[in-house]
């Protein structure tokens, strides 16, 4: 064999492996909101903080990696919906909805924390004869039905011994019952930050808040990946996690406080309504992306609670659902281990060395 010959086999031997893994990868990551009118960004965590500033494009910059961002108006079931037909690759969702696609026999795993331990609210009319949850009894409430915002709603109830069955539900997303909060067509609504839009305009009043109240009723968001995606696709996996811990990190600065609240802003929800929520909360208590103690327990005790109101068709488990090691693998590699204090099952701060 002529030495040419011999330079040509071994060149196509080299570059023949390298040619077969350069195929064209389509990211796609589902957000279970969207903004006001339609406006593509989302508000939790550093998934949404990634995507407004771009970070997950310029880190894929010159590689034949593409970057998909789709907003659903229907929240979590139909981000469940979209998992189901094979249309997503990872997802920002609540814990309810990513409970019931589990129990569902979605296969997922669950990445880190993307906006926890949130506050929900409940406001009414101006009018109503409503001081707080235990004059909701018989009232015409709206809450935005299969989302993480129900079992947390649920929640706040039984602490006041009442249940759904008390409450006239409607079941509503968060623009339509603001809709009909303003009309008087309900007499109260559970919502989010936005409903202090409301309550500066006059037209409805904040009776209630989650904020310093047990932190077991909070609710809670998380960044998740197909089991396939992950088995095809493991290091891409790892560099949007590192990318949105990255994010996640900037998103805990105190000296972000005015500009994270302006990238959330560009979803159409006021300023003020961060300004309020956040009030007497520091940034990373609410945008850590470990999955500690509390989030597991608060999964896991989520799961026994839907079951108990027959919200599953299946069954659920945190058994082998949470997949830490990219989290892990990118607090190490960003010096980050530090960054956030994990909260045990209670909600508690863990003592760290």
């Amino acid at each position: 064999m002529s030495l040419l010959v011999r330079v040509a086999a071994l060149l196509l031997a080299v570059f023949l492996p390298v040619a077969a893994f350069a195929e064209s990868v389509v990211i796609r990551i589902g957000f279970a909101e969207v903004g006001v009118g339609g406006r593509q960004f989302g508000t939790q965590g550093g998934a949404s903080v990634a995507h407004a500033r771009t970070l997950l494009e310029k880190e894929f910059a010159g590689e034949d990696v593409t970057v998909q961002w789709v907003f659903f108006r229907g929240a979590g079931p139909a981000v469940n919906e979209a998992i189901a037909a094979g249309q997503l690759d990872l997802a920002l969702q609540g814990d309810l909805p990513a409970i019931v696609g589990r129990a569902n026999g979605l296969k997922t795993k669950l990445l880190m924390g993307s906006g926890v331990r949130n506050n929900i609210y409940l406001a009414v009319r101006p009018d109503a004869p409503i001081t707080g949850i235990d004059d909701l009894k018989g009232r015409k409430v709206a809450q935005f039905r299969g989302t993480n915002l129900q079992l947390a709603a649920d929640r706040v109830l039984a602490a006041h011994h009442l249940t759904e069955r008390d409450i006239r539900f409607l079941s509503m997303d968060f623009e339509a019952a603001v809709a009909a909060l303003r009309s008087g067509d309900i007499d109260a609504t559970f919502g989010q930050a936005d409903l202090f839009a409301l309550q500066d305009q006059g037209l409805a009043k904040v009776v209630y808040s989650t904020r310093g109240d047990d932190p077991t009723f909070t609710r809670h968001s998380h960044v998740l990946v197909t089991e396939a995606f992950e088995t095809a696709h493991p290091e891409l996996v790892q560099r949007v996690v590192t990318t949105f811990v990255k994010a996640a990190d900037w998103a805990s600065d105190e000296n972000n406080r005015k500009e994270l609240f302006e990238i959330w802003a560009l979803s159409g929800r006021p300023v003020a309504g961060f300004e309020h929520d956040y009030e007497g909360q520091t940034l990373a208590y609410r945008q850590s992306p470990l999955i500690d103690p509390f989030l597991i327990e608060s999964y896991a005790s989520k799961i026994q609670q839907a079951k108990d109101y027959r919200l599953l068709r299946g069954n659920a488990s945190v058994e082998g659902w949470f997949e830490p090691k990219y989290l892990n693998t990118a607090l190490k590699q960003l010096g980050l281990e530090r960054r956030w204090t994990p909260l045990d099952a209670a909600g508690k701060p863990v003592a760290t060395n």
